[in-house]
């Protein structure tokens, strides 16, 4: 069984570097429903545009916490 995870990122271009540079390696977020979850910064790659990383996303997670997809869900 999959968990699914929605959360509200805001992160700036300028913040994503310190991710890309291993400065920083886990993303701390609080999900929709008042969850602080902790993941890898790698998971937002897929996700990344121009101006960093902003939007509500769901993340999959499958019954062993492994990370399986994250996609945007709003514009």
């Amino acid at each position: 069984m999959y968990q699914r995870l929605c959360v509200v990122l805001n992160i700036s271009s300028r913040e994503l570097v310190q991710y890309y540079e291993g400065t920083v390696d886990l993303v701390v977020a609080t999900t929709t429903d008042g969850r602080i979850i902790k993941f890898p910064a790698n998971i937002l790659r897929s996700v990344v545009q121009s101006n960093g990383v902003h939007g509500t996303f769901e993340l999959v997670f499958n019954e062993h916490f492994k990370f399986v997809s994250i996609s945007r869900i709003d514009d």
